[in-house]
């Protein structure tokens, strides 16, 4: 699960990476008021791209160019910004944090990869796939090889942060099992998906969170809450785009509208109207397209579209949005009042703000 358009690059930077910007914030809906916090992140995360190029480097030139690949695609480096806010709430100069970032997004990275060898993709940020360009070998063997990499940088952090980035990648693993092998007879299918996006999506941005207050020196009841807030926050994310792709009359969610749809991929809006119970004419007909399977009918695909875009499914998924950005905003609570912890708040609005 990738939040906010980064499978296509819509909403990344695109091309070879430079110096951050506050570009980057505004994609994601992040407001940063104060200059000293702005300052501080915007150099956490250029020291994280110097830090992120050096450390896929290898002394085969091949192994070296498709680990790079994905790198310098784009991307908006997300698990490096939350890294580098939460550690707002310790001392961000410490070069620690900078490691930190570098561990969350090479096991980003590397869950490309796998990803697209699983989707079959053929385009990833704008850019061929590693698997289209090469094979599906040589990408899962350059997952492998950045996944190894983030190890052994968070080995030098401490055994703590080895603990926290294996239980993190057993976690992802088991989202993408439970992703790959369906509810179970007698799961709820919603459950089951909200699980699976926990499990993908909310495990590295809680990680990426907390690594920043714990490598910031944060006292232990804000490292917490930053662990709890980066993985609701990540769940709501998800859940956002996958509204996008059904209400958007625009790319405005990195992709183009109904893709899902066309893919067979059962979202929440999807999901809801599958088990709603509602006998008006429309809703029935909304069941009945959508338990055809995935819609490459494209009259199929704009009829169940525009039924989904009036449906009470919808509405009830654009609650349950707003629900996880609400609770991620509750579970700042703890963090002292300042504009570290405004931004983090400004994610939650954003949220809610672009699927109203």
């Amino acid at each position: 699960m990738i939040p906010a358009g980064e499978r296509s690059g819509a909403t990344g930077s695109g091309g070879r990476r430079g110096r951050a910007s506050t570009s980057q914030f505004g994609a994601l809906g992040l407001h940063l008021a104060d200059p000293r916090v702005e300052a501080s992140v915007l150099r956490l995360l250029d020291a994280v791209e110097v830090e992120l190029r050096a450390s896929v480097a290898s002394a085969d030139p091949f192994v070296t160019e498709a680990a790079r690949h994905l790198l310098e695609a784009g991307g908006k480096r997300f698990r490096p910004l939350l890294v580098a806010l939460g550690a707002q709430f310790g001392d961000a100069t410490s070069p620690r944090v900078v490691s930190a970032a570098v561990v969350m997004e090479l096991t980003h990275l590397a869950t490309l990869y796998h990803d697209d060898v699983m989707d079959e993709a053929d385009v990833r940020r704008g850019a061929p796939s590693a698997n289209s360009r090469w094979t599906n070998s040589v990408a899962i063997l350059v997952g492998d090889y950045l996944f190894a990499r983030a190890a052994d940088i968070a080995a030098e952090l401490g055994p703590e942060a080895v603990r926290l980035q294996a239980r993190t990648f057993a976690r992802l693993v088991h989202g993408q099992i439970a992703e790959t092998v369906g509810p179970r007879a007698g799961d709820d299918p919603v459950a089951h998906y909200l699980s699976v996006i926990a499990e993908k999506t909310g495990s590295l941005i809680a990680t990426s969170a907390q690594f920043g207050g714990m490598f910031g020196g944060a006292s232990a009841e804000h490292i917490e809450a930053l662990a709890g807030y980066g993985e609701t926050i990540g769940v709501a994310f998800q859940l956002s785009d996958d509204l996008l792709d059904i209400a958007s009359e625009s790319v405005q969610s990195g992709k183009t509208p109904g893709t899902d749809l066309r893919e067979g991929v059962p979202t929440l809006p999807v999901l809801y109207a599958q088990a709603a119970d509602d006998f008006d004419a429309s809703s029935v007909r909304l069941r009945e397209i959508l338990a055809t399977g995935p819609l490459t009918d494209d009259a199929l695909h704009a009829e169940a579209l525009g039924l989904l875009r009036e449906s009470p499914a919808l509405k009830r998924a654009r609650e349950t949005v707003r629900s996880y950005a609400e609770d991620a905003r509750e579970r700042l609570a703890p963090l002292p009042a300042s504009p570290s912890r405004r931004a983090l708040e400004s994610l939650c609005d954003y949220i809610a703000d672009r699927t109203s």
